[in-house]
């Protein structure tokens, strides 16, 4: 059974009617230019865009029929990261588990009563300094609060983790490790600028104008293709 499904699932403007199945554990890439769609398609699979048509299906059942728990197997990397600036990175990074616990943990988190050894595998994966965990993200710089909601990511423990544009303004270093990280994942879909990466997954999705125009194998997917799909006409 595929983990998750769009059943002919589109929205009005955004993106035309789609029917994609991901696998567990696929590592698949979505290529199109800016505007084909890419933050669109995320958005409908983690359920923070509802289609105005056809259904989103997480493990064979609607995800808006999911419990929390259930629905925090999918994790997601914005691309404008939604850290919360007024907390500290570590209480940002240990917002991750909050699906799953209760409120009450919630509250031990903002009060800063949370043991952080749970989080510490987390920050080496990404390589961010202890000693910055106490910092505000304010206080952040761009590649370290990267970091921080990718160490957030990680704590989650998602299933399936969808990144969008996860590498964009980052330097060429910092870049290689996030995509690295995320590729360790249990499966991912992960939209990219950078067809020159394709190499590196399992499945090439291409969008054109909002509609889902490749889907292939890295291997099959030819210079042709890829111009096609960031022409202009």
């Amino acid at each position: 059974m595929p983990i998750l499904e769009l059943l002919q699932a589109g929205h009005a403007g955004r993106l035309q009617s789609t029917s994609l199945q991901l696998q567990a554990g696929e590592r698949v890439v979505l290529l199109g230019r800016s505007g084909a769609g890419k933050s669109s398609l995320i958005s409908l699979c983690n359920g923070a865009l509802q289609p105005d048509r056809g259904r989103l299906l997480w493990k064979g059942q609607p995800l808006n029929q999911r419990s929390r728990r259930q629905r925090c197997q999918l994790g997601t990397l914005w691309q404008d990261l939604r850290l919360v600036e007024e907390l500290t990175a570590l209480q940002n990074i240990q917002a991750g588990a909050l699906g799953r616990y209760g409120w009450l943990w919630a509250i031990r988190n903002l009060l800063g009563l949370l043991d952080p050894g749970s989080c510490i595998d987390c920050i080496r994966q990404v390589g961010l300094g202890e000693e910055l965990l106490d910092q505000s993200v304010q206080q952040l710089s761009g590649g370290e609060r990267q970091r921080v909601a990718l160490a957030r990511l990680l704590h989650q423990q998602p299933e399936l983790v969808l990144a969008d544009e996860p590498l964009s303004a980052l330097d060429p270093v910092l870049a290689d490790d996030v995509l690295s990280t995320l590729l360790q994942a249990p499966g991912c879909l992960i939209s990219l600028h950078r067809p020159d990466l394709i190499q590196q997954f399992d499945r090439v999705l291409g969008l054109r104008q909002g509609a889902l125009v490749l889907d292939k194998p890295p291997g099959e997917v030819t210079n042709e293709d890829l111009a096609w799909l960031y022409s202009e006409s």
